[in-house]
């Protein structure tokens, strides 16, 4: 892949006066439950197990001497046990808006313990005319069951990159992703079939033969595509460790006669294809659940469609029709999708309405269970089907649990790492995790600026926690180094740009207090085409091996669009400036007093600094435009407001942006959550509207 790369050396060149430590944010207490790891283990097993009573409630008190894990038959030593018991959490919202408002700035500090979804939208077997039942499903398992600690990814059976979304926690995103989704399932075969048997039943040299399936070949490769993403998921997932991996699939079945190996081409290599698609989930522990949009409709549409197939030739004789023949088909499918559920330790909803109760169902499957983990007796890389039963010795509870996985074979394979020009495979291990790592405290923000059109040239500012570093002392100065990479992949997952650093640190004692309490600082830019991003930063300290990662949503606009367009907010201030900058934006020197900052926790008495750009393209009329930034509080109270007005001869008839630079004092502002909002509005035409909205808190001087 083609990628901008940059491998540097930077060292400290100024530091900014230290003063106190910033007040960090509390996490809940996860002694409870196991760390999310992505390392993988050699032949090492991983099983989750749901145990209820006779009512189907959780029994949350069991310890390890309760389980018994048999392989083949063969009791197993246990050698990881825990309990994971995770609460759902709501979205903060305030009075201001009625609309959840998205914050800029994205962080690891808080370590990942929530739900782990990713929802798999079939859109090569499902057809066009249900296409707006899937999407209300799944908007619906968006909107009403995700919690605000749940990250979640949205995919397609087709394997499309350009309307996936991958793990976020923005809901926002993952509704735009279920937007783009199509059907594109071929009609049902018996259908297709009585189709063409009324077509050619006209001909005279027709005879009352069996008649063909006209789009077996598309309906085949539909299905080994539908069955090889679910793979590919599974190997994705595989090497993530200590969560539920709950895969929500949304399919109408595999369109596939895979018993009539008579007069279906491809029924034995389906059939066998699904047998190593539920081997591979087991084998990384991922639990599907399977639900049927036919189950979702009111209509009943398919016994409309079996009633047009009500003629004696059909039942019966040589067609190989029948009236029932749909109903057949119908029950294949959904058999498809239990074997899938059962053989991974998920559940099936088919033939159901009821989409609340199953979607909260798979919300409890994957808040309460526990997770048991052993190195097998037979450690034979053979690659043959083991099976996995966990009991409890207490009576009357219900196990719920894989039922077996396949072995690998051959040679231990090798992880695929991320292609990062330049860096260590230590951090390329780090990159290539799909979920984020706590290790090393980081925080990314990007603000897209106007560029030489039509690229945008976007602001990236990245921060490295300081606390969790581990120094060396030499010679009376603190030595360290971290090594970094910040990648943007594009909507087809092509590398679009980014850098990987090497930052030896060298510090003499005032450095080195300052780098312990306020981190670093590091600031970088690039030229991106307007579109959706996703930005990977990870860090890593060479001397511990400690590291962190970020995945960032990033959506780049288009500058020309509309008649009057905003750039990113960059946000500084005094007391963020502490925090030692390794790498500097050259651009914002003229327009802010210090480098912008990723903070959006700020203490009482601090001086916000805030720079935005407005882009006026409408240069045929002189007009002036509004530029109005207030500061709200969340129970409504407005606590700043400063209104600017800009004319249009200021651009001097070019199309162009106007700089707006404030200084926002935060005496006398009580502590809490407040909103930063700039408005900008032209006077030619009140609907020419553009705004953005930034969340942060004021915290107590520690």
């Amino acid at each position: 892949m083609p990628a901008l790369r940059l491998s540097v050396g930077v060292g400290l060149v100024a530091l900014w006066l230290t003063v106190g430590v910033l007040a960090q944010q509390v996490t809940q207490d996860a002694a409870q439950q196991p760390p999310v790891t992505f390392r993988l283990e050699v032949n090492y097993v991983e099983v989750d197990a749901v145990v209820t009573d006779e009512n189907a409630n959780f029994i949350d008190d069991l310890v390890l001497s309760d389980f018994e894990v048999f392989e083949d038959g063969q009791v197993q030593e246990v050698s990881a046990f825990s309990l994971v018991n995770i609460p759902i959490e709501r979205a903060e919202r305030t009075l201001v808006s009625s609309e959840l408002i998205e914050p800029d700035v994205s962080s690891n500090e808080r370590p990942f313990e929530g739900r782990l979804f990713v929802l798999l939208l079939d859109d090569l077997q499902t057809t066009p005319l249900r296409t707006p039942y899937v999407k209300a499903a799944a908007k619906e398992f968006i909107e009403r069951h995700i919690g605000a600690n749940d990250l979640t990814a949205v995919f397609f059976a087709s394997g499309r990159t350009d309307v996936s979304q991958g793990f976020t926690g923005n809901q926002r995103l993952l509704l735009e992703a279920v937007d783009k989704f199509t059907g594109q399932g071929a009609r049902s075969s018996v259908m297709g079939r009585n189709d063409t048997y009324f077509r050619y039943l006209s001909q005279e040299d027709f005879h009352n033969s069996r008649v063909v399936d006209e789009l077996d070949f598309e309906r085949g490769t539909k299905a080994r595509a539908t069955l090889g993403t679910l793979r590919e998921l599974s190997d994705w997932l595989s090497g993530v460790r200590g969560r539920r991996k709950a895969v929500v699939f949304m399919s109408q079945g595999i369109d596939y006669d895979i018993y009539d190996v008579f007069n279906s081409p491809y029924a034995s290599t389906i059939a066998s294809e699904l047998e190593r698609t539920i081997g591979a989930a087991a084998q990384a522990n991922v639990a599907l659940y399977t639900l049927d949009p036919r189950g979702m409709t009111t209509i009943g549409s398919d016994q409309v469609e079996a009633s047009l197939i009500q003629d004696d030739r059909f039942t019966g004789g040589e067609t190989g029709l029948r009236n029932d023949s749909l109903r057949y088909n119908l029950r294949l499918a959904q058999d498809n999708l239990q074997d899938l559920a059962d053989g991974t330790g998920g559940m099936a909803f088919i033939n159901s309405n009821d989409l609340s109760n199953a979607f909260t169902r798979i919300v409890e499957d994957n808040s309460s269970y526990y997770v048991l983990g052993y190195y097998p007796t037979n450690d034979r890389r053979d690659g043959r089907n083991r099976t996995i039963e966990v009991r409890v010795t207490r009576p009357g509870l219900v196990v719920r649990s894989r039922k077996g996985y396949q072995a690998p074979r051959g040679n231990e394979p090798r992880m695929e790492l991320a292609e990062i020009e330049g860096a260590s495979d230590e951090l390329r291990e780090v990159m290539t995790n799909p979920l984020p790592v706590s290790g090393l405290t980081l925080r990314v923000s990007a603000a897209p600026f106007l560029g030489e059109r039509p690229k945008s040239s976007v602001a990236f500012m990245a921060e490295i926690g300081g606390q969790a570093l581990t120094f060396t002392e030499k010679n009376g100065h603190f030595e360290d180094t971290i090594e970094l990479s910040l990648t943007i992949l594009d909507e087809e997952n092509k590398i679009a740009g980014g850098e990987t650093l090497s930052i030896p640190l060298e510090l003499p004692p005032e450095a080195y207090e300052a780098v312990s309490n306020h981190g670093l600082k590091l600031n970088s830019r690039f030229d991106l085409e307007p579109g959706r991003y996703q930005v990977r930063v990870a860090a890593i300290e060479t001397g511990s091996s400690r590291s962190g990662s970020i995945l960032y949503d990033l959506e780049v606009p288009d500058f020309s669009e509309g008649p009057i367009e905003m750039s990113g907010i960059a946000m500084a201030s005094v007391h963020a400036s502490r925090t030692p900058a390794v790498k500097s934006d050259e651009q914002f020197q003229d327009v802010l007093p210090t480098q912008p900052t990723t903070l959006r926790d700020f203490e009482l008495g601090d001086q916000l600094f805030v720079f935005v750009e407005i882009y006026d393209n409408e240069v045929d009329r002189e007009h002036t435009v509004d530029i109005t930034t207030t500061i709200t509080a969340d129970d409504g109270r407005v606590v700043f407001n400063v209104n600017d007005v800009r004319s249009s001869n200021e651009l001097e008839g070019k199309r162009g942006g106007d700089g707006h630079a404030l200084q926002i004092p935060l005496q006398g502002v009580d502590p809490g959550l407040y909103i930063l909002r700039t408005e900008a509005r032209s006077r030619i035409d009140r609907n020419a509207v553009v705004m953005r909205e930034v969340p942060f808190r004021l915290h107590p001087t520690p």
